[in-house]
């Protein structure tokens, strides 16, 4: 069924006729009836520009005065108005025709001048009809625009009606966004999200508007959806950059991106152009990277301020399947993967980019933390022994945590190659230093007790090996809750420096055995070798290669005669081939310090032996570290 017109409509739009010129005088004919009203269902079958023409109209003989016209558009008498204006422009046509009939030029500009003014009074009044989308007289507006632009060739005609109701509905769009609520980020901490919740269901309920109840009142060529699509694209496109002055953080510059790639109703997207300027995008994308990281910065800050807290109240560190553990590590990793899942929805190489910033920015970071770490915890190490572990126990807490870390950053290798790599250097460079640390701990505290070893009192009584026993099994212990491979690096560092330590005594000559005490010391280091040998297999050392030179030096130090000697220095030189004669000899003087030509023959025979040997076997440099 078709809508019913207006009751204006109906007492204003009669049988029209159009004036004609015949032997100079004004005549009228008989016209169809105008401007017939349409049905949304009719809109776009049957009706047509053609439609909307003058074929027939009254207009009046005599324009009424310049003042009656004006009252017509303010008191939007529209079609008595138009009218009125086609006649004025009728007359004044006729009388620049008869110039010569005595018409005043005077007269004839002042007419013009009339005119000129009335059209713009009539255009201002149509394009505030159009922007607060009056339905009663949005069909006369239609009507004069369609009826304007049939005439743009005459003289005096109204020029851009169609850019000039585009304009309008842009502006009433305007409106419409400017309606929708904004709360300032003191009023809502998520003022943003919601403002630009609360301007897509605008967007959505405007343009369903237009479907239902303005549509139907124009005429199809004027493509009214259309333009309103276009309208609410250019107007958000606006509203957005006005936004973007508001935003300064990461969460509302996020909001932005989300709302222009996703948030935005789907098929209300122009497909010939960007929502906003790519300039301007790129300019939201640029502040987001700058503020996350500013964010990731500060999150950084956080996790040293927070680990800060359990330094100074010697909180003891949390235990994953009886691994030492810290929250320091899932928090990057977390933060880190908030960032790049949530940009992967809108754009991948904003999401690589961040990803990039993020790993770059972990490596001053590290230089940060480890210096927080030593200055805040070395006081542990003049306190008590209790204190003395905890300090051990936050070295490998944080070599775990660091370690996990760059384990769970292998994600981002395929992409981020040249940033996880580097990444993988400073975390093996910290990991190493916090073992080290730990190593020069270690050494610390058994010094001591070595430099004891190989003197008459170690002969006489095992306290200081105990000592260094009790300390080894200390550290193994606490060493067990490191995960590999840094644990097995740690044994491994123990191990060769326990070894090496040892065996540097004999080096110093600090004692000499006289028999049948040589006997009486290979028999103690065949022991304690072998003790060391368990405590190192328990902790996990795997340095095998290690475990028989014990043997062979309290085998030389044991014999009975020093002409079998020779027969162990093969094995020896063999396995050790980095061991000097000088090293030899110092064993040799640990058994017995009186000069004998068996000795020399030992001597002899040892350098034969290494010229012999060559540069065989030179996997393993030990002999070589000991001074």
């Amino acid at each position: 069924m078709e809508k019913s017109p207006p009751s204006n409509v109906k007492g204003v739009f009669r049988r029209l006729s159009l004036f004609r010129k015949s032997d100079g005088h004004l005549k009228r004919k008989p016209s169809k009836k105008l401007w017939k009203p349409f049905s949304s269902e009719e809109k776009e079958e049957k009706v047509t520009t053609e439609t909307f023409e003058f074929k027939a109209t009254e207009i009046p003989l005599k324009p009424c005065s310049v003042m009656q016209i004006q009252d017509y558009i303010q008191t939007d008498m529209l079609k008595e108005a138009y009218l009125n204006l086609l006649s004025l422009r009728l007359e004044l046509k006729v009388e620049r025709s008869t110039m010569g009939e005595g018409a005043s030029q005077a007269n004839l500009d002042k007419k013009e001048k009339d005119l000129s003014l009335l059209y713009d009074t009539l255009r201002d009044k149509m394009s505030v009809i159009v922007r607060n989308s009056n339905k009663e007289l949005l069909v006369y507006v239609a009507h004069i625009i369609l009826e304007e632009e049939k005439r743009q060739g005459e003289p005096g005609a109204m020029q851009g009606c169609r850019e000039t109701w585009r304009a309008a509905v842009l502006n009433g769009v305007r409106d419409t966004l400017e309606k929708v609520p904004l709360d300032s980020c003191e009023q809502n901490a998520s003022w943003l999200a919601v403002h630009l919740e609360l301007l897509g269901k605008a967007v959505v309920d405007d343009l369903e508007r237009v479907k239902t109840d303005l549509q139907s009142l124009y005429p199809a060529d004027f493509k009214v959806y259309e333009t309103y699509v276009s309208c609410h694209h250019e107007a958000v496109g606006e509203h957005l950059k006005k936004l973007v002055e508001k935003v300064t953080e990461l969460k509302d510059y996020y909001a932005l991106l989300e709302f222009i790639t996703h948030s935005y109703p789907s098929d209300l997207k122009d497909q010939q152009r960007a929502l906003i300027k790519e300039e301007d995008l790129n300019k939201i994308k640029t502040a987001y990277c700058d503020c996350q990281k500013a964010d990731f910065k500060l999150g950084l800050e956080n996790f040293i301020v927070f680990e800060k807290e359990v330094w100074k109240k010697k909180k003891s560190s949390d235990r994953t399947d009886g691994f030492l553990t810290s929250k320091i590590d899932m928090g990057i990793c977390q933060l880190i993967s908030s960032y790049a899942g949530n940009l992967e929805k809108i754009d991948k190489n904003l999401g690589k980019s961040i990803i990039h910033s993020c790993l770059e920015e972990l490596n001053p970071f590290y230089t940060r933390f480890e210096e927080e770490f030593s200055q805040h915890t070395v006081s542990l190490l003049t306190s008590d022994l209790l204190d003395c572990c905890l300090w051990i126990e936050y070295h490998i807490t944080y070599i775990n945590s660091f370690n996990s870390l760059k384990e769970n950053v292998q994600c981002y290798k395929e992409s981020c190659s040249a940033q996880v790599e580097k990444l993988e250097k400073e975390v093996d460079g910290l990991t190493q230093r916090l073992r080290q640390a730990l190593m020069d701990h270690f050494k610390s505290e058994v010094k001591p007790y070595m430099d004891s070893l190989m003197t008459k009192k170690w002969l006489k009584t095992d306290e200081d090996f105990k000592e260094v026993s009790s300390r080894i099994e200390n550290y193994s212990g606490l060493c067990k809750s490191m995960r590999a491979p840094s644990a097995q690096i740690f044994a491994n560092d123990m191990h060769y420096y326990v070894a090496k330590e040892y065996v540097s005594q004999l080096m110093k000559k600090k004692y000499s055995c006289k028999k049948p005490k040589n006997e009486d010391a290979a028999i103690k280091m065949r022991q304690q070798w072998k003790e060391l040998k368990k405590l190192f297999e328990e902790m996990g050392s795997s340095l095998n290669w290690l475990y028989p030179l014990g043997d062979y030096l309290s085998d030389i130090i044991g014999m009975e005669t020093e002409k079998n000697i020779k027969d162990l220095l093969n094995p020896l030189v063999s396995n050790y081939p980095d061991i000097s004669k000088k090293q030899l000899s110092a064993v040799l003087f640990f058994r017995d310090n009186g000069f004998s030509l068996e000795k020399h023959n030992v001597i002899n025979h040892f350098t034969v032996l290494k010229r012999d040997a060559g540069n065989t076997n030179q996997e393993h440099a030990f002999f070589t570290n000991i001074e």
